[in-house]
């Protein structure tokens, strides 16, 4: 039955209900498999107790999107790590800034400020934003 929860991966999605009757060896060659896709990777690190939270935090800093909900909502996220993923979008910049305790504010200021749409976000309800940038 765990065998086919890895198969599963990369057809329909993951089932996590499956993983959690595993042994640790096969939540291990779960993670690998689900290491491969941001989304996958985000959901594996969330749910699944003993997960390797930086292996999961790698794959999912794949993907701004990701990245922000991994610093956002896993225990334990390599906040810098993810806030080097979410600076290639000016929208998720922004978010990071204002809503990830730790977060750089010049660094996601920066980025936000490729856009100015985010850019007046950024200004408006960001504390510490540099509003001379």
């Amino acid at each position: 039955m765990c065998i086919d929860a890895v198969r599963h991966v990369k057809g329909v999605g993951m089932n996590f209900d499956e993983i959690m009757n595993c042994t640790s060896e096969e939540v291990m060659l779960k993670q690998e498999v689900a290491c491969k896709v941001p989304w996958y990777a985000y959901e594996f690190a969330k749910n699944i107790p003993g997960a390797n939270i930086e292996k999961c935090c790698e794959a999912a800093c794949k993907d701004p999107y990701y990245a922000y909900y991994f610093a956002r909502e896993v225990p334990g996220a390599n906040i810098e790590k993810c806030q080097e993923a979410v600076c290639k979008d000016p929208e998720y910049a922004y978010y990071f800034a204002r809503y990830i305790p730790g977060a750089d504010i010049e660094k996601c200021q920066e980025a936000s400020c490729k856009d100015p749409y985010y850019a007046y976000l950024f200004a408006r309800y960001v504390p510490g934003a540099n509003l001379y940038y």
